[in-house]
């Protein structure tokens, strides 16, 4: 017989106590069986670990070497078990998190304090990046979590986190700057600055309609690499452009941002729709609640 973890838990049991009724009733067994198991072990061994007689029940010297190892067994048995069962709940472990670029210097230090805060033994990484390199992160296992626009893609997981005002970004001094809000129809006639066509197709054919249900064709001027680069363009005349109102927090002179009238943009988290990890799920807990209680838009 090898022996089971059972046999080292009615060992010391029995040494603890030394007896053999007590024992039985604390482990809830009847006397008769936790004897036969002790006999066993004993058996398996090869040797007596206790010593019975009118005088009551003694640890033989074997018995008195094997109780401190017994116990460390059983005490990293326990440790072990409840390791894994905080790694079920999703309490530790790793968890690689990707922000949206133009969404990381807002977005980014609230929900990575209050996911650290509430689960500290979690190992986290965050780093900010494009939408392509961000859904290629999700697909290959690079990142187990995004916030970003919804990416309009099949095989990710959304779930919406924050709405904002969608608005057009135009230079100081621009005669619509004063405006209280606009159309999109109303800058039909403006130079447009926008991301390349090849960053997120999925996002432009997106934009193509919008424009199209506004009635016209952007006259692009010029095509940038993100938003810091789009605002600097707005900032110095080369066009307008459309972007999040949270945008603003990337450069705060030389542009103004109007709302456009009836569009928004979401703040997703998204995932892999493959996997969907209890830590996950404890980080979009996390970052509800954080909506919930203040405007992530405004954080940082």
């Amino acid at each position: 017989m090898t022996p089971e973890l059972r046999h080292l838990r009615y060992f010391v049991a029995v040494a603890e106590h030394l007896s053999f009724t007590v024992a039985a009733r604390e482990l809830h067994i009847a006397q008769q069986s936790l004897s036969q198991q002790i006999a066993a072990l004993e058996h398996a061994l090869g040797a007596r670990l206790f010593d019975r007689d009118t005088r009551g029940t003694r640890l033989t010297e074997i018995g008195r070497v094997f109780l401190p190892e017994a116990r460390a067994v059983l005490d990293r048995a326990d440790a072990a078990l409840q390791a894994a069962r905080r790694a079920v709940r999703g309490e530790t472990g790793r968890l690689r998190l990707a922000f949206l670029v133009s969404t990381a210097n807002y977005m980014m230090p609230p929900v990575v304090r209050a996911f650290r805060r509430r689960y500290p033994d979690v190992e986290l990484a965050a780093e900010a990046v494009g939408i392509a390199d961000l859904v290629a992160g999700l697909r290959e296992d690079r990142y187990d979590a995004a916030f970003t626009r919804p990416p309009l893609v099949d095989d990710l997981e959304t779930e919406a986190l924050v709405s904002e005002p969608v608005c057009a970004v135009l230079p100081t001094g621009h005669p619509l700057a004063g405006r209280a809000g606009l159309r999109l129809a109303d800058l039909a006639a403006e130079p447009w600055v926008l991301t390349s066509r090849g960053s997120w197709p999925p996002w432009h054919l997106k934009y193509d309609d919008d424009f199209r249900t506004a009635g016209f064709e952007p006259r692009v001027v010029q095509r940038a690499d993100g938003v810091p680069s789009l605002l600097g363009l707005v900032a110095a005349g080369v066009g307008v452009t459309r972007l999040a109102r949270s945008a603003h927090s990337l450069r705060r002179t030389g542009v103004v941002f109007v709302p456009l009238a009836g569009d928004r943009a979401e703040t997703v988290v998204a995932w892999p729709a493959t996997r969907d990890r209890q830590v996950v799920r404890n980080l979009r807990a996390v970052a509800a609640e954080l909506a919930s209680s203040i405007d992530l838009t405004e954080a940082g």
